[in-house]
């Protein structure tokens, strides 16, 4: 790498650093007041200066939901939630871009363990990582654009996910804000108006549930597990205690307590490559484990149905201490 690269990525980081360290000292003046005043008066250029403050706000950690409710205040439902998405999926390529640039070959060589798990694991999703972070926030939205740009996503399927599931909260909040600004007005169809924004954020609230019992896919059976077992097609983790494993479990199941897996899921992902099966009493410590993997980079984790309760009811063999 030539010197007039590494001087560029110097200064590029040097200018992120210092507008975050401004940011933060203008962050409390970031509110929806501030900026009614601020960009309301100024006729047709107001559009582009919101969007261009949304995006300098994505890429120096300022929040957005400030802005989109701004959007709603400023411009209405409609062109408040457009110009909301454009401008955060413009801040979300910058900082993606800045990131990629800066340090991605950085961390692509040093990469190792848990590091190189999570990214080749996000690798592989690619665009439904992407949409998938959006609908469900496992991290903070700016820093999230940081982050995915240390992998090699490449750049169109992430700016597209980004802007399409964005959407159903960037278009509640925006409402939320039309709402707000409908009822210190005192305007015509007020409860309505507030119904509708209520119910658009309740929407928002729900996808996220929704896309997670999605994204786990279908539950095995259990007989289905023994089939793969005796196959050799998957590995069995048994995320119940010591003690519960002890008094029966499958035989070849791997015991992998749940708090452990919750503790390093990175280290299991290690271990265990391929395709794995979670199975603990009954479903919700196992579902539990699933998510925990799939923050990991594991995507192919599935939860056995009904657990060991459906194991045993279905009269299927288990390994006891008597040997039986």
């Amino acid at each position: 790498m030539g010197n007039g690269r590494i001087w560029m990525r110097i200064v590029l980081v040097a200018l992120v650093v210092a507008g975050i360290l401004v940011a933060i000292g203008f962050r409390d003046r970031l509110t929806v007041e501030g900026l009614e005043v601020w960009i309301g008066g100024l006729g047709a250029s107001a559009p582009w200066l919101f969007m261009g403050v949304y995006a300098l706000a994505a890429v120096f950690f300022l929040p957005g939901s400030v802005l989109t409710l701004a959007g709603g205040v400023l411009f209405g439902p409609v062109w408040g939630s457009l110009y909301s998405l454009v401008g955060a999926t413009a801040g979300a390529t910058l900082a993606f871009l800045v990131s990629r640039y800066v340090a991605s070959d950085w961390v692509s060589r040093r990469a190792g363990g848990k590091v190189a798990t999570l990214i080749r694991g996000v690798e592989q999703e690619g665009w439904r990582f992407v949409a998938f972070t959006r609908l469900v926030p496992l991290f903070p939205y700016n820093l999230l654009n940081y982050a995915l740009g240390l992998t090699r996503i490449p750049l169109v399927p992430y700016v597209l996910a980004t802007f399409v599931c964005m959407a159903p909260g960037a278009i509640a909040y925006t409402y939320l804000g039309f709402a707000g600004r409908e009822a210190v007005a005192g305007g015509e169809n007020l409860i309505r108006t507030i119904l509708i924004a209520l119910a658009l954020l309740a929407v928002a609230l729900f996808i996220p549930r929704l896309v997670t019992r999605l994204r786990r896919g279908r539950d095995l059976t259990v007989r289905e597990v023994q089939s793969a077992l005796d196959e050799g097609r998957l590995t069995l983790l048994d995320v119940r205690g010591p003690d519960e494993f002890a008094k029966a479990h499958v035989a070849g199941a791997v015991p992998i307590p749940v708090d452990d897996l919750l503790a390093a899921p990175q280290r299991v992902a290690e271990a265990h490559s391929g395709p794995l099966a979670l199975i603990c009493r009954t479903d919700r410590r196992s579902a539990k484990a699933q998510r925990a993997l799939a923050r990991a980079g594991v995507t192919d984790a599935r939860v056995v149905q009904g657990g060991m309760e459906a194991w045993e009811r279905a009269d299927l063999p288990v390994v006891r201490p008597d040997g039986s």
